[in-house]
């Protein structure tokens, strides 16, 4: 396997979390404005995702048992958007079919309804799980084209401790070549503890990542030990996906789970005990089988290990943005816990 500095293909960006409250619609639609013209979104484009936020912030009020908005700048390759996802603990919705249909939002909303920010969205997309939450995603691309999918689809959400503004969890991923053909390479970081010193180790982490020139898990892994020295130091995994042949690597140190989903089974791949920058373990790389379809999942202690694949009917065919978000709303220890969820998703 070849050295190579591949090129990123995305990263964890900052995050704005609005509770759910009597402020929220018009806090969220001042927010959503000005990410939107932050990155030279057209007037009427901005025009439509404040609506669809707006919307989105009026049916959690109303309808759910809490939750919250997160608002957030998206980067891959090349592209920027902006996207809102709303997340909520229930009671979810029994017909999403008849919830994206245009005139069934009830009195005291936009009335534009589910199906019209379907329609207005670049990207959108709705997984409720009945008695426990649902999850709504609107994206918006700042030229309007949605990016080609490529062999896998990566994303992320990080979530900071309740009473903090930064989290110490982070995420990137670039292209790399691996035996000849274009592969993926994912680094999943949770620096110790919470706030801006473990966000400081985060940053570090991310820096030693994009900069390495490796692409075997191992190796790359060992050059963010090495940049992390001197520091509280991390929870790091690193994982390589080979589509070509359908496999991925995953080398890790410290409390990181990943696991593949693919037809209601998991298979989980180990990290090592260990502190990055600090104690870092005998390194080993553990394998999966990643057929068409399946989907990668990692995140941090944040969040329980406990869940299966089969507690989410119908998520893992969505897009990696809306299995996240699922799965934090879920399976956060706390609700106002730190968390980060990255899901990489092949194609079937």
């Amino acid at each position: 396997m070849g050295q190579v500095n591949g090129s990123l293909v995305g990263a964890a960006g900052d995050v704005c979390w609005l509770r759910s409250d009597i402020a929220l619609a018009a806090a969220a639609r001042r927010q959503a404005g000005l990410l939107a013209r932050s990155i030279c979104l057209s007037e009427e484009r901005v025009a439509r995702f404040e609506l669809c936020v707006t919307e989105m912030a009026t049916n959690l009020i109303k309808y759910a048992d809490d939750g919250s908005l997160a608002l957030r700048v998206v980067r891959v390759r090349d592209r920027v958007g902006v996207e809102c996802l709303s997340l909520d603990s229930g009671p979810g919705i029994d017909d999403v079919e008849r919830a994206l249909r245009d005139g069934t939002s009830a009195s005291g909303s936009l009335g534009i309804g589910m199906g019209a920010i379907e329609r207005l969205a670049d990207v959108s997309g709705i997984h409720s799980l009945r008695g426990r939450g649902t999850v709504v995603q609107a994206r918006f691309w700042a030229d309007g084209q949605v990016p080609p999918p490529g062999p896998a689809d990566t994303d992320g959400l990080t979530r900071p401790i309740s009473g903090e503004q930064v989290c110490g969890d982070t995420w990137a991923v670039r292209a790399v070549v691996s035996d000849g053909a274009e592969a993926l390479l994912l680094m999943m970081c949770d620096g110790l503890g919470h706030g801006p010193l473990a966000a400081r180790v985060a940053d570090l982490a991310g820096e030693a990542f994009r900069d390495s020139r490796h692409s075997r898990p191992e190796t790359v892994l060992q050059d963010v030990h090495n940049s992390l020295r001197g520091t509280r130091g991390a929870a790091v995994a690193i994982a390589l996906l080979d589509p070509a042949g359908q496999r991925v690597q995953l080398c890790g140190a410290g409390n990181i789970s990943a696991l593949v989903a693919s037809e209601g089974t998991r298979t989980g791949l180990l990290s090592m005990p260990g502190i990055v920058g600090a104690q870092l373990p005998r390194l080993r790389c553990f394998e999966a089988a990643f057929p068409p379809g399946a989907a990668l999942v990692m995140h941090s202690d944040g969040l329980s290990d406990r869940w299966k694949p089969a507690d989410f009917p119908g998520l893992f065919t969505q897009n990696p943005s809306l299995v996240a978000a699922q799965i934090l709303n879920q399976a956060a220890v706390r609700r106002d816990d730190a968390g980060i969820v990255v899901a990489m998703r092949r194609q079937p």
